[in-house]
Order: C-alpha cells, then sequence, then structure tokens
C-alpha cells in the first residue's frame, strides 16, 4: 500500500450508513456514486463488517460487480474482531472481540467475498481484545499480508501498549490507527496517545471527525461559522482542516453520502490554517485558555 497516497487522501468515505441510504441500495446507483467520487480524485472507502451487520461491505460489492472497472479503482479499508450480539452463536447472545487467528482470517475472506475484490489495501482489527494471543493474531495477519490479501494492517481504537504488543509479535509493520478525534474530542492530543502514535509512524484516520455535530454547537460552533466565513470555507470543511493540521496528517473518516456535502467538505479538507487560527479553535473547544 502507498502510504504516501493514504496520507494525501483529503478524507476516507466512510460507509457506515449506506445500508441506511436506501437510493443507493441499486446497485447501478451505487456504482454510479462510486464513479463520481473517483472522479473527484476520492479513491479510499472506509468499511467494517459491523456496519449494516454486514450490508455496507455487500451493497458496495454488489456495485463493483455491477461494473467490473471500478474495483481496479478504489482503495478499501475494512475492519473486524467485533462480534455482536445477534452473531454471537454460543447461549450467551454477548458482544465481544474476537481476534483468534481463524476468526480473524475467515473475516478477511469473508470481507473479499462481499466486496468483490481480490486485495483490501488495509485491514483493522477493530478493536482491542483483552484475550488476544497477540503471537497467533500476529501470524494470521502477516499471512494475509504475504498472500496477498491485504495490503497493510492497521488498529483501531487501541492505546499504544495494545498496539505495540502486538506490532512485537508481527513480521510486518502495522501501517494505521483509526481512533476517535476531533475539535469536540481532542483528548487523544494531550494523554499521549496521539504522540504515541507518531513516535510509532501510526498514519492515524480520525472517526467522528465533527464529533457528530458537535462541533457545530455552541461557543465552538460560532467560533467555527465566523473563521469559515473569513476563510470563504465551510464549517465542516474547516473542523477537517483543523485535524489535517496535526503531525501525521489525519485523515478524516466522514459519514455523509450526499455529494452536494462531499463537495462542501473538500473545500476545506485541504486548507492550511495558519497557527493562530488553529489555537484559537483549540481555546474554544477546551473552554478554556491555552496555558
Amino acid at each position: 500500500m502507498s502510504t504516501e497516497l493514504f496520507r494525501n487522501a483529503p478524507f476516507l468515505l466512510g460507509m457506515m450508513r449506506l445500508h441506511e441510504h436506501e437510493p443507493l441500495h441499486r446497485p447501478d446507483a451505487m456504482a454510479d456514486w462510486i464513479e463520481a467520487r473517483l472522479d473527484q480524485g476520492l479513491c479510499w472507502y472506509d468499511h467494517a463488517d459491523i456496519y449494516g451487520d454486514r450490508q455496507g461491505e455487500t451493497l458496495f460489492g454488489q456495485a463493483l460487480r455491477a461494473r467490473p472497472a471500478l474495483a481496479k479503482r478504489v482503495k478499501i479499508v475494512t475492519k473486524a474482531s467485533i462480534v455482536t450480539p445477534n452473531r454471537d452463536l454460543s447461549p450467551m447472545g454477548v458482544k465481544h472481540y474476537n481476534s483468534s487467528p481463524d476468526y480473524i482470517t475467515q473475516a478477511i475472506d469473508d470481507a473479499l467475498r462481499r466486496l468483490g475484490v481480490e486485495h483490501l489495501e488495509h485491514f483493522l482489527l477493530h478493536r482491542p481484545d483483552p484475550l488476544m494471543n497477540a503471537e497467533a493474531t500476529a501470524r494470521a495477519l502477516d499471512a494475509a499480508i504475504d498472500n496477498g490479501k491485504i495490503g497493510a494492517v492497521g488498529v483501531s481504537n487501541f492505546l499504544p501498549e495494545q498496539w505495540r504488543r502486538l506490532q512485537h509479535a508481527m513480521q510486518h509493520k502495522l501501517m494505521g490507527h483509526q481512533l476517535k478525534l476531533s475539535l469536540a474530542y481532542p483528548d487523544p492530543l494531550f494523554d499521549g496517545r496521539y504522540d504515541a502514535l507518531v513516535a510509532d509512524d501510526l498514519h492515524p484516520m480520525a472517526w467522528s471527525p465533527l464529533g457528530g455535530g458537535i462541533v457545530f454547537e455552541d461557543v465552538l460552533g460560532e467560533s467555527l461559522s465566523t473563521i469559515a466565513e473569513e476563510l470563504e470555507t465551510s464549517s465542516a470543511g474547516l473542523a477537517l482542516a483543523w485535524l489535517r493540521a496535526l503531525p501525521q496528517r489525519p485523515v478524516p473518516v466522514i459519514g455523509t453520502l450526499r455529494p452536494e456535502r462531499i463537495d462542501e467538505l473538500l473545500t476545506g479538507a485541504n486548507l492550511n490554517l495558519e497557527r493562530p487560527t488553529w489555537f484559537a479553535l483549540l481555546e474554544e473547544a477546551r473552554s478554556h485558555r491555552v496555558a
């Protein structure tokens, strides 16, 4: 996987709501949507097997089968290791995590089948598993890379010692980390998590980059609106630009499927913010002055 290409993407197109968006459930309509995004230079798509209980990957795969030429142009990130209660075959019926080698190997194969592709650019363990046998899981992930099923492995929502334990057991380098990060949730910048990520050269993907809309509320929302108007961009685009200014240039994972909203975010995601502007937004986000 080209890490530079991944690093330079303005954002990943998150497929977490695809199963709820009925106009794109027809394979031809979804194929048109994908092709339009590719023509905008947006080639990275973020999936997980729990999105719509596998429906997200399935709908996306149906579109690629309807228009096979698209499969060579898209670049896919997907995640697995969360077992939802309805998929727990035990009498417990409990949500849990499974990073066992057999489960992960099958999850990768199933994702390839649902998506209708022969290769995943990036596969992430979705949540840290306290029962993970790091050596056994590492062998399964290394084998998936060696067999050409995936281009790179990463993690999501891991703490530093959790990803380091896995990395220590792996032959291949962990490449990415998808974490919760936004103006609404800047905590990783101040508790050491983000510094550890940079130190270990994991490329960050920021989920919930707009804080589920919280960034548009109250004083922070007012400040975003005022500065966005001055910079001739949107509040949402400005919030993404704030993220992109960080070391390692985090790639936001956006959730919208609306073309006009995607256009709006594109205008702001690559905006270069001056340092005082960045800190002014941080002050509003944290509700106190920089010390």
